[in-house]
């Protein structure tokens, strides 16, 4: 494996999160890419948050971390069956739609409080996947875009994934593309090449654009030679055949 390509690996958490995925499913969905987005990016707020004393020297700071840490709880609580019982210190919910709700409450009471702050940043990206889940899509694309925007490149580059996310569950593939275009173009820690050209060939699928696919993922193949990454291109050129 070449040293590049191993060290790429290493710090990009999301092209092992997209590979993991890849490899338990052939057909990559929108609602499997938010719900691993959602995940990725919790542990990395998380880390983000223990290691605060380095970044945050306010008091207001280490108050909106925290609070920032619970509502990623909240995100991250599982669904329950309705009348489960309790367990005494699990939070828990009976819909996902009941919990992006409650994670909403607490993102915005971020951002309306501490509109400032690192954290703020992370709760205005959040608010755009709660929005995408609860199906509020004008809502969770005006939240997206201003995250996009921002001068964080590795968080616009998250808030860009979602967006395309979003424009291929509302039948706009060639935003998407677009955007997957300035991903690959542009790597972050956050969004990595290879996740941004998994997702562009994912969706010249979509499109039935199947030549095009068919360069993409030969081209993961040529520049990852030896890894998951061009295993799993493989497979998915198998499957275009």
């Amino acid at each position: 494996m070449r040293a590049e390509t191993r060290h790429q690996l290493k710090q990009d958490k999301f092209s092992r999160a997209t590979i993991g995925a890849a490899e338990a499913t052939v057909h990559w969905t929108v609602e499997h890419q938010s719900k691993l987005i959602v995940a990725a990016i919790a542990a990395l707020v998380l880390i983000a948050i223990a290691t605060g004393g380095w970044y945050y020297l306010s008091q207001q700071d280490a108050k909106a971390s925290a609070d920032l840490g619970q509502a990623v709880r909240t995100m991250d609580a599982p669904v329950v069956p309705a009348g489960t019982p309790a367990e005494p210190g699990v939070l828990t919910f009976s819909s996902s739609k009941e919990r992006a709700t409650a994670a909403r409450k607490q993102l915005q009471s971020i951002v309306e409080k501490y509109p400032h702050t690192h954290s703020a940043d992370f709760a205005r990206y959040f608010l755009g996947l709660t929005a995408a889940e609860l199906a509020d899509n004008p809502v969770a694309e005006s939240d997206l875009q201003k995250v996009a925007s921002s001068s964080n490149g590795d968080l616009s580059a998250l808030a860009k994934l979602a967006l395309a996310s979003l424009y291929r569950s509302t039948n706009r593939n060639q935003q998407a593309i677009d955007l997957y275009h300035q991903l690959i173009a542009k790597p972050t820690l956050t969004v990595g090449k290879t996740t941004a050209q998994l997702e562009l060939a994912a969706t010249y699928q979509a499109s039935q654009q199947p030549l095009d696919a068919k360069r993409t993922y030969e081209q993961i193949q040529k520049e990852n030679p030896a890894t998951e990454v061009a295993q799993i291109a493989t497979q998915k050129l198998q499957a275009l055949k």
